[in-house]
């Protein structure tokens, strides 16, 4: 019998010892949309029920109890191996000093936490922490690493995706709500259309929907947070990723008033200059990004309006 996939049973392992899901997706940093999936997928592939609902919780049954137990077990072992080999390679890095940039909104959503976590674990670190959307705006005489909002490439740097987002529209709860409410693509046409960019990310989602842009009465902004607090407040509708509005949409902020996502235009890399790529700290700072990225990426939302 095939294995399941390891990030399935990792979100196993918290749901069990947390016996929520909403619990386990704040320990996960993913939405409680995503963690629902996993376990109906680990469920459908194993063909049994792992639990069953008392209540507001969630309690093993008995062949959740088994799983439970083997599955805690090999959790620890590769926490264990992994922790003393990542202790190894930063006990070889001497104190090390790292400017990192990133753009405010995807910090606030989504890094700054994981920062903290780094540096919790990798005393011999010390992070300044400057912001900058675009690559433009990087201080590149300043900045060792930068996680930037755009597309490549970018002659003399190194880079890698770091997430590759989908973009799907958001708005306030209130906008799903009386005669103008969002049931279908046109029922847009009653609202302002809020964005960052020239309108491109708006005529994609339109055309993937199979109709037409208009602009209807589009409202610009260069800051991303001022257009997703506009949304919030039921100025509009807004188009964003998961990465960014899954707070905002786990606890009811935003809602997704359509079910259709599409391929943002533009990406977020970990970028840094080619001629830094080597050095050891920065080498080691950047494999530690990459790998938090891969355990978050691409989350499945189940809590789309209806």
């Amino acid at each position: 019998m095939q294995l399941p996939p390891l990030n399935a049973l990792r979100v196993f392992e918290a749901v069990a010892r947390l016996g929520h899901m909403g619990a386990a997706a704040a320990e996960l940093h993913v939405t409680p949309g995503a963690v629902s999936h996993q376990i109906r997928s680990l469920q459908l592939s194993l063909g049994v029920e792992l639990f069953e609902k008392r209540g507001r919780q969630l309690v093993l049954t008995e062949q959740g109890s088994v799983l439970q137990r083997s599955v805690r077990k090999a959790m620890d072992a590769l926490t264990g191996g992994i922790r003393e080999v990542a202790n190894q390679k930063s006990a070889d890095i001497s104190k090390s000093v790292l400017t990192i940039s990133m753009p405010q909104v995807h910090g606030v959503a989504w890094l700054a936490t994981r920062l903290f976590q780094f540096m919790g674990d990798n005393r011999n670190f010390t992070l300044n922490v400057v912001t900058a959307g675009q690559f433009s705006a990087v201080d590149w005489r300043k900045v060792d690493v930068a996680v930037v909002y755009g597309v490549p490439p970018w002659p003399g740097f190194w880079w890698r995706l770091l997430h590759g987002i989908r973009m799907t529209a958001v708005c306030s709860p209130q906008l799903l709500r009386g005669p103008n409410a969002i049931r279908q693509l046109s029922d847009l046409a009653n609202h302002r259309l809020l964005h960052e960019d020239d309108g491109s990310q708006w005529r994609r989602y339109y055309a993937a929907a199979g109709g037409t842009y208009m602009g209807y009465s589009d409202v610009y902004f260069d800051d991303f947070g001022i257009v997703l607090q506009a949304a919030r407040d039921g100025y509009g509708v807004a188009l964003s990723d998961e990465i960014i509005s899954a707070r905002d949409l786990d606890e009811g902020r935003l809602v997704q008033p359509l079910p259709l996502a599409v391929p943002a235009i533009h990406n977020y890399y970990c970028l840094c200059a080619e001629s830094k790529r080597e050095r050891p700290d920065i080498s080691y700072f950047i494999d530690w990004l990459i790998a938090e990225a891969s355990v978050t990426s691409a989350p499945h939302r189940d809590n789309v309006a209806r």
